[in-house]
């Protein structure tokens, strides 16, 4: 797959973790809060290393 559209989904899959994680916090539902956060660090991780 292109590296660029490898970047779109991770970049993708961090929004709508980051949007999920708002809306969890905001209903107080703290226990999955730390799921996403986990979720997001590893996107994050797997966006940086793919190659440019």
């Amino acid at each position: 797959m292109n590296p660029n559209r490898l970047r779109l989904f991770y970049l993708f899959g961090i929004v709508l973790n980051l949007i999920a994680l708002a809306y969890a916090l905001a209903d107080g539902e703290t226990l999955f809060a730390p799921a996403f956060v986990l979720v997001i660090i590893y996107l994050a991780a797997r966006y940086r290393m793919v190659e440019t």
